[in-house]
């Protein structure tokens, strides 16, 4: 009998109106879109407005805040720049000197990476006097005196003193002391609350896939449990935090308490466009001692490289998000360390990609080998399923579906082992999604006319943008599309029509498939469609190679005849499978009984 491998006519006609479809209704609400992000740019401008006036506001809380009155002072080394303000004495400006951030305007990773600047972060802490009158340090003018590679910021209010004291230290570490002296004739709280704002910079390409990766980070039950959370709230209110920090795509900035933060409570909130991607503003309490507030903490302005977060012994690895258990051991254990061994031999990241991918085809091969035999297998039964299916066309499916499955045991054909390709796939196609967006070593690393591996390329831009689609065209999304397409219809053959009216087509399916695919890559690492339009092309290869040179499907007849005449054990999941379609089938035969009766 002949096989249809590909589309019938009356399939081309559904996709080609369920295309016309898709695209009408993009194009329908493609004005709508631009009047709302209209609106949206109206209602932003409006907010910066109304938050600029509140911070003006703010800063008149004390009189002697004037712009002659606020003074600089600098730190650095050869892994960050700082500046300190004497408003609020904090830390106003950071800047990592081994990374540069992406500019949008000239399409490269060319300007300085600052995590903290223009304002975009304050904290401080905050009490009350014994009249109720509440305080904060962020609003305190403070003197400062650099002394090498330190900076103490001291203030004075109502005859107590405050001092902030800041050490640079190597490794992207800052030291930050908090003492104060006659506090307590000041107040009587034995807790000071710490409050900080921060509105996380846009620093890569991908905005969307950035933004998604910004959220708050935690560490509690010293050190040794991790937590995130990417909510609009946060609350760790019954745990004491030995750290709190906000993560972005590659960077974090992150406080430590060395007497650690209770009554944790947070809130985030995502920025449309413009420079800022998430508003973050955390809220936790530090113990005072005798109303005198003497605590040690630690500042981390960190790039989130694996080998750096370990070398800490602060549980910061957690916060790079390679996966839970096996999938991050995945990451961490085998794609990382195999990335680093094919770099080391010179070769450019896009390079470096496609031998990775062809060392995991090779350690794949004997699955992928028993997957294309069993596809042989069934392709030389075919006649005898659709012979089957033809004497049976008028009985009722599950004899179909026995009579199938029949076939299948006397050939010696196991079904469930087509599975294990595909499940296989699964966590190592998980791994990668996370491999690829989070490995810093990436960053920045082109290939081709990708600029960066770990974001989308964009070398086809559209002039509006498409729902889903955004404004540009991945060109490696597009050809890792077409190849997953092509290899679709190579093995779509083995797939049965459906036998009954009503159920799916599962090869339409299969088509639309790499279709809706491109939509998830377009935005996605480039490096990721890199990997999988190799990894599908050598499976073209494979196809290729298994159907004209390895296998015989002369050889596979006589197999499956000579499996026909060995006598058969029923193994368990065929056994399971019989018992539970003889109680459908009774179960369908007492209801046809009882409608008989009532009949």
């Amino acid at each position: 009998m002949q096989q249809n491998n590909g589309l019938d006519k009356s399939q081309m006609i559904s996709f080609a109106v369920l295309c016309l479809v898709l695209f009408g209704f993009m194009f329908y609400f493609q004005n709508k879109q631009q009047k709302e992000e209209q609106l949206k740019a109206q209602q932003q401008k409006t907010e910066q407005v109304k938050t600029a006036v509140k911070q003006t506001q703010a800063s008149n809380i004390n009189p002697n805040v004037t712009p002659n009155a606020i003074q600089v002072s600098t730190l650095g080394n050869n892994e960050l720049k700082l500046e300190f303000s004497s408003l609020g004495g904090q830390v106003s400006k950071v800047e990592l000197l081994k990374y540069k951030a992406y500019d949008h305007k000239s399409d490269q990773a060319d300007l300085p990476l600052y995590l903290i600047n223009k304002n975009n972060s304050n904290y401080g802490f905050q009490f009350k006097d014994k009249t109720g009158k509440v305080i904060n340090t962020k609003d305190l003018v403070f003197s400062p005196t650099v002394n090498g590679n330190a900076v103490t910021m001291t203030a004075n209010y109502n005859g107590a003193v405050i001092q902030f004291i800041y050490t640079l230290r190597p490794k992207y570490t800052l030291d930050f002391k908090v003492r104060t002296l006659g506090l307590a004739s000041v107040t009587s709280d034995t807790k000071a609350d710490f409050l900080w704002n921060y509105n996380v910079r846009n620093l890569e390409k991908g905005r969307a896939q950035e933004q998604s990766h910004s959220e708050f980070s935690y560490a509690f039950n010293n050190y040794k449990s991790y937590d995130y959370d990417g909510r609009t709230t946060m609350e760790e209110e019954k745990e004491t935090l030995n750290w709190i920090g906000v993560k972005q795509q590659f960077f974090s900035s992150v406080i430590e308490a060395k007497n650690g933060f209770t009554q944790s409570k947070g809130n985030q909130e995502s920025i449309e466009e413009g420079e800022y991607l998430k508003k973050f503003n955390y809220e936790g309490f530090v113990q005072m001692t005798g109303s005198e507030l003497n605590q040690d903490f630690t500042w981390y302005f960190m790039p989130l490289d694996l080998p750096l977060l370990k070398s800490y012994d602060k549980n910061f690895d957690e916060i790079l998000p390679l996966g839970w258990s096996f999938i991050g051991g995945m990451n961490r254990y085998f794609f990382m360390p195999m990335y680093n061994i094919i770099a080391s031999w010179g070769l450019t990241a896009g390079w470096v990609i496609f031998f990775m991918t062809i060392i995991v085809k090779l350690i794949l091969s004997p699955i992928m080998y028993k997957q294309h035999k069993l596809s042989a297998m069934m392709r030389v039964i075919r006649p005898e399923i659709d012979e089957a299916n033809a004497k049976l066309k008028d009985a009722d499916p599950m004899k179909k579906q026995q009579a199938t499955m029949e076939i299948y045991r006397k050939a010696g054909v196991n079904q469930m082992a087509g599975c294990l390709p595909a499940l296989v796939q699964i966590p190592i196609f998980y791994a990668l999604f996370r491999f690829f967006p989070n490995f810093i070593d990436l960053r920045g690393k082109g290939f081709w006319f990708a600029k960066d591996l770990t974001a989308y390329d964009d070398l086809i831009r559209l002039p509006f943008k498409v729902p889903f689609l955004g404004d540009h065209l991945s060109v490696f999304a597009l050809a890792c599309t077409v190849v997953i397409l092509i290899y679709t219809i190579m093995t779509s053959g083995n797939i049965q029509q459906p036998q009954q009216e009503g159920m799916p087509n599962m090869k339409v399916l299969m088509y639309i498939f790499p279709i809706t695919f491109l939509f998830f890559l377009n935005t996605s690492a480039s490096g990721l469609s890199w990997y999988y339009f190799v990894s599908n092309a050598i499976n073209i290869l494979i196809i290729l190679v298994i159907k004209y040179v390895i296998l015989d499907e002369k050889k596979i007849h006589a197999q499956i005849q000579a499996n026909k005449e060995k006598p058969k054990t029923e193994g368990k999941f065929q056994k399971r499978m019989r018992e539970m379609m003889e109680k459908a089938q009774e179960q369908q035969r007492a209801q046809e009984q009882q409608r008989n009766k009532k009949k």
